[in-house]
């Protein structure tokens, strides 16, 4: 098939998908959720982004640089939309959009490349563009889309042999998705281990990922941003802050588990994909060797570092967000099973199974993206509201979700999570009395928490009196089903404010 009908065909699958995804939200979420997001985390990007727009660097609190994104090269992206045509959230959308249709069209072409049969190719990309994930994440606010632009684009450049791009894109992919880094070596190791492709195949991305390094080493003091420090739970990194956790857990438990998670994320995607992922791999190595093995055993490695670097969440946490990168890879790896087929007929039928099994999922991933999307627009959006209608402009906010509060209230902000606010990382560590012990050194006027979360704060009455609650009849993504905001006892504008002893 000529490439202008694929890409037509392509164009199409994705508009279907994003259409129930959108018709789904508009009946549960409502005219609010016209353009709102199934997560809190991507209105950091948003706050981040405008702050960068506007000339104010890679701030959250205004005049403080701070590491606070694990995906910078989103942020950068979404910065320059606000900058060129202002921080509207369409831009975001129209970002992840166009790299859900880039990582189709390109997961047609690695398929093409690999297999050579243009059925195969075709049916790589509109599995691509038909999966629930990429449609979630087409319009989450998210980097995934990106990511995934960036790693399949990468392994296209590495099929041609075309060293200097493949680096270029994978060093790109990892601002994107720190996971990402993993496929580093593996391209490496799939070429000839010569020098000058050595220094171009490891070298490229590390100069790619220099600044955002030296960044961190500047702002927080560590080479990984502050969200790592804040999240990571265990393995090589947590060991090397300070975490320690049962041997067995580490090397094994958790390994098993996000192996298991790693299955079941495959089979709610498409039933058929982990049936035809180890046939596809053993063709690859059939047909290209280690050349494209290499690479492509990042579907079997990926769960692995995951549970044994820096685990955080398993691999199917909020639709797979930390896998979908690597769903463009695993279908046209899939679909390189069906390379040796000489039965034209067989081949067209199976194609066509594997894109309905591609389509199944679509209605209920609709619905949990709406409801996502309802929660994140009834509590937090609202919140964010209420904080710019209700509190001081000078107010400061004491949060554990700093994302929509922060962006609409625009207020500054104290994550008591640590995401964008790394001081309190240390204090963390001692629960809820450290938390609290930092807060009296930065006096917040008002505290923003879930309760289910800080029952201890949220019981002390002498620190903290609750003056709003928003309160979610269907919680589907909230870390609780409540959420209540407080006026402090250090509140400036009270009538009878507690000395602060500490504010900066």
């Amino acid at each position: 098939m000529k490439g202008r009908a694929a890409a037509g065909l392509i164009l199409a699958g994705l508009a279907a998908a994003l259409g129930l995804y959108l018709l789904r939200e508009r009946q549960i979420a409502g005219p609010l959720g016209a353009s709102g997001f199934p997560l809190d985390d991507s209105w950091i990007h948003l706050q981040f982004a405008r702050n960068l727009a506007e000339g104010r660097g890679f701030t959250y609190n205004l005049g403080v640089s701070v590491p606070g994104s694990t995906a910078p090269l989103w942020t950068l992206l979404l910065a320059g939309l606000f900058a060129i045509a202002g921080a509207h959230l369409a831009w975001v959308k129209v970002a992840g959009v166009a790299a859900a249709v880039g990582s189709a069209w390109m997961a047609r072409r690695l398929a093409m490349q690999w297999t050579g049969e243009p059925l195969l190719g075709l049916g790589a990309g509109l599995a691509t563009a038909l999966s629930a994930p990429m449609a979630w994440g087409a319009l989450s606010g998210m980097e995934v889309t990106l990511a995934a632009l960036l790693v399949t684009g990468a392994l296209c450049a590495h099929a041609s042999g075309r060293v200097t791009l493949a680096g270029l894109l994978i060093g790109a992919a990892a601002l994107a998705r720190p996971e990402s880094v993993l496929l580093v070596p593996l391209l490496w190791l799939g070429g000839p281990l010569t020098l000058k492709r050595s220094l171009a195949s490891l070298g490229i991305p590390v100069a790619v990922l220099s600044p955002w390094i030296a960044f961190n080493l500047w702002t927080a003091g560590t080479p990984l941003p502050a969200t790592a420090a804040a999240k990571i739970e265990g393995g090589l990194v947590g060991l090397l802050a300070g975490t320690r956790e049962p041997v067995a857990e580490t090397l094994f438990g958790r390994p098993w588990r996000f192996e298991a998670e790693w299955a079941a994320w495959l089979v709610s995607v498409d039933v058929l994909l982990p049936i035809l992922i180890l046939p596809g791999l053993w063709m690859l190595w059939r047909r290209h060797g280690r050349s494209a093995l290499l690479p492509a055993s990042i579907l079997l490695l990926h769960p692995l570092g995951m549970a044994l670097l820096a685990p955080y969440r398993g691999p199917a946490f909020q639709e797979g967000r930390y896998s979908i990168q690597l769903l463009p890879l695993a279908i046209c790896v899939a679909v390189t099973a069906l390379s040796p087929s000489d039965q034209g007929w067989l081949r067209r039928a199976i194609v066509v199974l594997f894109l309905a099994a591609s389509v199944v999922p679509l209605w209920s991933g609709a619905g949990r993206y709406a409801w996502a999307v309802q929660n994140i627009d009834a509590m937090q959006v609202h919140l964010g509201h209420w904080v710019s209608e209700h509190t001081p402009p000078g107010a400061r906010l004491a949060l554990n979700d700093v994302g929509a509060i922060v962006y609409l209230g625009r207020r500054e902000a104290v994550d008591v999570m640590g995401l964008v606010t790394p001081a309190i990382i240390p204090y963390r560590r001692e629960g809820e009395k450290g938390v609290l012990r930092y807060l009296e050194r930065v006096c917040p006027d008002y505290l923003i928490i879930f309760p289910a979360w800080f029952p201890e704060l949220a019981s002390r009455g002498d620190r903290f009196t609750p003056v709003y609650r928003v309160r979610l009849e269907r919680n589907t993504v909230a870390g609780a089903d409540e959420m209540v905001v407080y006026e402090t006892a250090w509140n400036r504008w009270s009538r009878a404010p507690r000395p602060c002893p500490e504010r900066p």
